[in-house]
């Protein structure tokens, strides 16, 4: 059975809080036969609405897991609530799945602020927040938070690409960046500097930040054009990046573009933006571009096509957003197989930190997921991309960090 409930009231973080740790740890598994429930968060609606295609998309992976007999002779039940992008509803509904929903372990909740707002919550009361929906390196510290394990390639592996990139394509270079003003803009501009070493003060000569209630970054591309810059690194989420993309080519900024992996959808954000604004943008990936006519024999995209025909449609099959989630949930079903009738939350998590190079579908080849008690980065390898303006292209060897 697939659940995917929106619920439009929420309440303060501390509010949501207050009642402790004891209900949860009272609650049961969420494992119990015959169905293994899961819980997760979503911006549905909001700002990020643009990620809400992952929620969707997983709970149509689930629902074909389960038409197939399920996980171990259990069916997986997804119950995925709208946060809106918002921390404190993120706070709400955790509760409310543990508690009440009772549910196993929260599964690709996604953004930073949200995960970062439910943590400690789900570590305390020994939780599993697996596969995090973001790449905030602060999810990966298995020491101080044992219960909670990242999935996406982190930000700084991330900037690390690019900053190497631009010393040895452009070393003389100007850069302007626009980055979203919270963990994930910010730790993304840091390990930029850090990469980038002591040419860092010359070379970028503007930033800027968005937050993500504002409604345009017009105004934010418009300072950084005018810095002089002929670098600009745009680290932002869907809606801001097809905004940043569109308004630099308006301007007549001719130089390199840098767009963060986050957005790289071709439905969801250069489609937007508008393909020919989109063209010559670099960015650094590991899912496969489903518009790229080069994959087009890969067994993965035949699954990917066989999947959107029968349980999505041809909109969901174009978006990486989509493709995205279609390998997270062949991740987490991976876990639950390797679990075999022990599906506990100790073992849950014992499972998902013994991943061992699983060959998720719609990886970029070459890229695996891969961890240990000690790794919870489990995708640290990523592939330099360029747009044509139909597709991404690879541009030289994976990069590993």
């Amino acid at each position: 059975m697939i659940t995917r409930r929106s619920l439009l009231q929420s309440g303060a973080a501390a509010a949501a809080l207050a009642a402790g740790p004891r209900a949860a740890r009272a609650a049961t598994s969420g494992a119990a036969d015959p169905e293994i429930k899961i819980g997760q968060t979503m911006p549905y609606s909001g700002p990020e609405s643009a990620y809400g295609v992952i929620g969707r998309t997983e709970a149509a992976y689930f629902k074909m897991i389960n038409d197939r007999g399920g996980v171990n002779g259990r069916k997986i039940n997804l119950i995925s609530l709208d946060d809106g992008y918002s921390p404190s509803r993120t706070v709400e509904l955790a509760r409310r799945l543990v508690e009440d929903e009772k549910v196993a372990f929260l599964f690709n909740t996604l953004g930073t602020a949200p995960n970062l707002a439910i943590r400690q919550y789900l570590n305390e009361n020994q939780v599993p927040q697996l596969f995090v929906a973001t790449g905030a390196n602060l999810f990966a510290d298995p020491a101080r938070y044992p219960w909670t394990i990242g999935y996406n390639p982190s930000y700084q592996t991330e900037a690390r690409v690019y900053g190497k990139h631009i010393l040895a394509t452009r070393p003389d270079g100007k850069i302007a960046v626009l980055f979203q003003n919270d963990g994930f803009g910010r730790e993304y501009l840091d390990a930029l500097k850090e990469t980038l070493g002591d040419k860092a003060g010359a070379m970028i000569v503007k930033e800027a930040s968005y937050e993500t209630s504002e409604p345009t970054v017009d105004s934010q591309v418009v300072t950084l054009q005018g810095s002089g810059a002929d670098i600009f690194v745009i680290v932002a989420t869907p809606k801001f990046a097809a905004q940043a993309i569109r308004k630099s080519y308006d301007l007549g900024w001719n130089g390199a573009r840098y767009l963060s992996n986050v957005s790289p959808s071709v439905a969801a954000v250069l489609k937007p933006a508008g393909l020919e604004k989109s063209k010559g943008l670099i960015t650094d990936g590991y899912i496969i571009d489903v518009n790229d006519p080069h994959w087009k024999d890969q067994p993965s995209l035949q699954d990917w096509k066989a999947f959107t025909d029968k349980y999505m449609s041809a909109k969901e099959y174009g978006d990486a957003n989509a493709a995205y989630a279609f390998g997270a949930a062949a991740t987490m079903v991976q876990v639950l197989e390797q679990c075999g009738n022990d599906v506990s939350r100790e073992n849950v998590m014992r499972q998902a930190a013994n991943l061992k190079a699983f060959a998720a579908p719609m990886l970029i080849p070459g890229i695996k997921v891969d961890t240990s008690p000690d790794n919870f980065s489990p995708i640290r390898e990523l592939q330099l991309l360029s747009f044509d303006g139909t597709s991404w292209r690879m541009e030289g060897p994976v990069a590993h960090d």
